[in-house]
């Protein structure tokens, strides 16, 4: 079931309390709504607005409260006058979305024929103001269970395993610092200065510092470094000297172009200031312990399969991410629903937070679409599924947000900063709204995925990544 909105007659009235609302269609789910109110409906606000004027003004020559309210009225009756017309009649329109229980986007728009000039409060009659609506489409979400979606599963290779287990094995290692390079494995903290092809270096010349393992070099750089000592230098090119990848990043962090020619012929005199190597842990329980805590390891055989559990749990949870964003484009580009298009790009001009053009709206348009198709299906989910978001959960969104932006720093015991700042945020509208959003389509999603029956399907590790690439948006 989705949204249902009963199609209006093409031409309707109605007398809400003194006030008559006339409803006509435009276009399918566009419709004007005009809204004409009698002295009756507005003097009484009026009068009740100007006695408030009188009880609070400070007018020289009146005591406050005591100011007449003939006075009041020749100096702020147009004012206040043409400023409750406009309030009654918005309240009678609001009024009336409500009492006849209509579903509408966005908010009604006023039509460029208003005109506030004709209220003229010498002259009490009837003033009719009329206003554009966009109704909410009538929809049927999908049939999840017979949708075609994919979970792609990587199982955990030999390679991969002995790959991690070797990465523990160095992060939980005892960092030496031998004299000379021996190893490839060896970390090599260096500076960089640009110099001509013999070694050269201008006056003044910057110093860039840099931290490197020896097997990110080329292997000629390679051999030629092998045997050099702390203090030692050599002049080399960025473009010959390392493997692709890391010449990439090494180019970056120098200033460099990669793609520029010219700058990876550029030679630089690259200084060792210190060699460090990591001693890779033996294979016992002391190290099982440290590397799983949570577990009980006794053995080399437990401790890989552990390790095979834990990458094919991580392998599980991406592609489980990866169906659920699988199904937001299913549901977000797929549920058929038609739009009051033309509404909602006057709706997108008048109300926008910039300036657009016309140009503009066309070009964004049909992500907008797909957006609002999105909020009407998660909300349509959401109100089916009764799915609630407590205080709670946007606490702990805001605080896992705070600590996405630390990373690996460590913050040390005692959080409780990180609480009351917390807290603090959750003061701020914006941030509070922006959690409960990210909250609500976590839970709309991953109840959309449990309705799903994807196909299986093993994939490598690079072929995973190349369908994650696709959903980096």
């Amino acid at each position: 079931m989705g949204v249902r909105v009963p199609p209006p007659a093409l031409f309707s009235q109605t007398t809400l309390n003194m006030a008559t609302i006339t409803r006509e269609q435009i276009a399918p789910l566009h419709e004007r709504i005009k809204v004409t109110v009698s002295p009756s409906d507005y003097n009484p606000s009026f009068e009740s607005a100007l006695k408030k004027y009188a009880k609070n003004a400070n007018i020289p020559g009146f005591r406050k409260g005591m100011v007449p309210t003939g006075v009041v009225k020749k100096m702020y009756g147009a004012a206040v006058f043409t400023e409750e017309v406009l309030r009654k009649i918005e309240q009678e329109l609001m009024q009336y979305l409500q009492q006849e229980n209509i579903s509408y986007l966005a908010q009604p728009l006023p039509e460029d024929s208003n005109d506030a000039a004709q209220i003229v409060y010498t002259e009490p009659k009837d003033y009719t103001f009329s206003f554009e609506i966009g109704l909410k489409p009538t929809f049927t979400i999908p049939d999840l269970a017979k949708a075609k979606t994919t979970l792609s599963l990587v199982d955990a290779t030999d390679e991969m395993v002995n790959e991690e287990i070797d990465r523990l094995r160095q992060r939980l290692g005892k960092l030496t610092e031998p004299e000379t390079i021996t190893n490839e494995e060896d970390i090599l903290n260096v500076s960089f200065q640009k110099s001509d092809a013999k070694g050269v270096v201008e006056e003044g010349t910057e110093k860039k510092e840099n931290s490197l393992l020896l097997k990110y070099f080329s292997s000629s750089s390679q051999k030629e470094l092998m045997g050099k000592k702390k203090d030692e230098q050599i002049v080399l090119q960025i473009g010959k000297a390392f493997e692709d990848k890391e010449r990439d990043w090494l180019a970056k962090d120098l200033g460099l172009d990669k793609d520029n020619k010219d700058d990876m012929k550029q030679h630089f005199v690259m200084q060792i200031t210190k060699i460090g190597f990591v001693e890779k842990r033996a294979l016992d329980e002391a190290f099982f312990k440290e590397a799983i805590p949570a577990k009980e390891i006794k053995t080399e055989e437990e401790f890989r399969s552990e390790i095979k559990l834990q990458i094919e749990g991580y392998w599980k949870h991406q592609a489980q991410h990866m169906l659920e964003h699988e199904i937001f484009h299913l549901l977000s580009e797929e549920t058929k629903m038609e739009f009051p298009e033309t509404f909602l790009k006057k709706w997108l001009m008048q109300t926008g937070e910039k300036e657009q053009s016309q140009e503009d709206i066309e070009k964004d348009f049909p992500n907008f679409l797909n957006q609002l198709r999105w909020t009407l299906v998660s909300n349509e989910i959401g109100t089916q599924q009764s799915l609630q978001v407590a205080r709670e959960e946007i606490m702990d969104n805001l605080r896992q947000q705070l600590m996405g932006y630390f990373g690996s720093m460590s913050l040390g015991g005692n959080l409780d900063w990180l609480d009351s700042y917390v807290e603090r945020m959750m003061a701020d509208k914006q941030q509070v709204e922006s959690a409960y959003q990210r909250v609500f389509s976590s839970k709309v999603l991953a109840w959309a995925a449990s309705q799903a029956k994807p196909t299986e399907k093993k994939v490598s590790v690079e072929d995973f990544q190349k369908l994650q690439e696709k959903h980096q948006h």
